[in-house]
């Protein structure tokens, strides 16, 4: 039985909860997103495999997941990076937000997010429990594809995805 950790909106754990109960209740946990680049500056997705659970066949950020209890976020990101994809690398914290959204099957992601990125030029070797496929994108590519298709990929990805252009476009105004 997987469990995910509860939080209050300031990412206090409150306890643990049984993984699916959580998002079939809509139960505020904590989470986690990696955004993978490569040496180009080209971002790497993944498409979720059909099988899993919500969102499956939708594409996302290279990995995400749930720190287990008594895990730090940063250890579980490194973890999963390894599970999903054979990527052996050291993901840097980049910022958290709280999303909550329902998704299909009746779940609900009520997810106190913290993302993290790390830039490398390995290869993925996808799981395919996890992932069906993956690709590199340049970033005005994704944010055109993004606005034209927002059912292709997974609801918390595009939120990221709307931070990430809202800060290059705040970048570029200065």
């Amino acid at each position: 039985m997987e469990e995910v950790v509860l939080v209050n909106p300031k990412d206090d754990e409150v306890g643990t909860m049984e993984k699916m109960e959580a998002h079939l209740n809509g139960v505020l946990h904590r989470a986690f997103s990696v955004l993978v680049y490569n040496n180009k500056g080209e971002m790497l997705l993944q498409k979720r495999a059909h099988t899993k659970y919500h969102s499956g066949g939708l594409w996302t950020n290279a990995c995400c997941s749930h720190p287990r209890p008594d895990e730090s976020n940063a250890a579980a990101a490194k973890r999963r990076l390894i599970e999903e994809l054979g990527i052996n690398a050291e993901p840097e914290y980049l910022y958290k937000f709280i999303y909550k959204a329902k998704l299909d099957n009746n779940l609900t992601e009520h997810e106190y997010d913290h993302v993290y990125t790390c830039i490398t030029d390995q290869e993925p070797l996808l799981n395919k429990a996890e992932a069906e496929d993956y690709k590199y994108v340049e970033m005005t590519d994704l944010f055109n594809d993004v606005d034209k298709n927002p059912d292709s990929y997974t609801v918390w990805f595009r939120m990221i995805v709307d931070k990430l252009k809202n800060r290059l476009e705040i970048t570029a105004r200065q």
